[in-house]
């Protein structure tokens, strides 16, 4: 009986260990599309996140304990982004980094609310901060702030007299689209056609056969790249001699890889990428990163997703404490912007990322960008 008293006791003392073993670590979640349509801007992310994990773990940590990363494929969808909120909650993340689209970031945002986990995204549509979850902050400028500066450049600079807003039917997407649409208009800018295609489908014959019978002098696509630069070959090849302006989902390598020769003479509408901006540690990081992956960053997207990690560690570093409302609370009401890879950081008490400089970028005959207008 005293044995099976002892063994009882030992068994109970070695579960209570269980978390406090666990506890050792800051665990990090990294949601985003590591395979799937997005798997380039995914596995961005993720090498991004190790990186700076395998820095911070060599300076000894954050508050004495080693940072340790655990990765979910969310493919870039609502289903698998909703599964591995649960997964990454289960395993016990602090944070999770991630995702690169609105629409897996915004499938898995309540369930982080509810278990107190901090989520920062680069995700652009308005909605994912409108729900009121302290947990959530934007590390990239919303879709309104862009949809404004686009209207301004297409109305007042280049005074496109017909244009075309295209996009796919996802959140991000539909989102930008809709408040290009209404910024355009309400600049007095004439918008002949407001079309959506349906992503990765490919074959844009019939939808860009429409908008050849509108004789636009621009077409605005608020989609990703992966259709974009499809999108741009096809339509030099039905003869549409529309300028092409991509919106920010369009500013990775790929869109030029699938534009082929069509991609000459494409804009893209971005924040301006680190490798311009007088940041030095922007050039730091990066020059890591080459050295490490033996590649440039897919874009800004995942250097924005550690701006967004840098941000909450620094908070909780500042707090000492790991409690990550307190974390919150200290990134909404910060003095002083952290110095990012992105330019400086700080957040908006509804999450969003304050101040937002955008660029329109001229694709040349080699596929390298050329600043066309800055504002």
């Amino acid at each position: 009986m005293k044995m099976a008293k002892m063994l009882l006791a030992l068994a109970a003392v070695t579960l209570l260990a269980v978390p406090a073993l666990a506890a050792d670590t800051l665990k990090v979640g990294v949601q985003a599309p590591i395979t799937g349509s997005y798997a380039n801007e995914g596995q961005g992310i993720e090498n991004g996140v190790r990186l700076l994990a395998e820095q911070i773990n060599a300076k000894g940590g954050v508050l004495g304990k080693q940072i340790e990363v655990i990765p979910c494929d969310d493919q870039g969808t609502a289903m698998a982004a909703a599964i591995c909120a649960k997964d990454l909650v289960n395993k016990g993340v602090s944070m999770v980094i991630g995702s690169y689209t609105s629409t897996a970031a915004e499938a898995a945002q309540k369930t982080y609310y509810n278990a107190g986990v901090l989520q920062t995204s680069d995700g652009t549509a308005d909605s994912l901060t409108e729900k009121g979850y302290w947990t959530f902050l934007r590390n990239s400028f919303p879709n309104s702030a862009e949809a404004e500066f686009a209207a301004n450049y297409m109305v007042n600079v280049k005074k496109y007299q017909r244009i075309v807003v295209l996009s796919d039917f996802s959140t991000y997407a539909d989102g930008l689209a809709n408040a290009a649409e209404a910024a355009i208009k309400k600049l007095g800018g004439k918008v002949v056609s407001r079309d959506k295609i349906k992503a990765d489908s490919q074959n844009f014959t019939p939808v860009l056969t429409n908008i050849k019978s509108k004789n636009p002098d621009a077409i605005f696509f608020a989609g990703y790249y992966t259709d974009g630069g499809q999108l741009r070959a096809q339509q030099m090849a039905l003869g549409i001699k529309a300028d092409f302006i991509g919106g920010d989902a369009n500013d990775n390598p790929d869109f030029v890889k699938l534009a082929g020769s069509a991609a000459e003479g494409a804009f893209i509408i971005n924040v301006p990428s680190p490798d311009v901006l007088p940041y030095e540690i922007a050039k730091t990081f990066i020059a890591d990163y080459q050295k490490k992956y033996g590649e440039m960053p897919p874009s800004i997207w995942g250097l924005m997703n550690i701006d967004g990690m840098r941000a909450i560690i620094h908070a909780m570093e500042q707090n000492k404490s790991f409690d990550t409302k307190a974390a919150a609370d200290y990134l909404h009401n910060m003095a002083e912007p952290l110095p990012g890879i992105t330019g400086p950081i700080a957040f908006a008490k509804d999450g969003n990322r304050k101040g937002g400089a955008y660029v329109v970028k001229r694709i040349q005959a080699d596929g390298s960008y050329a600043n066309e207008y800055v504002q």
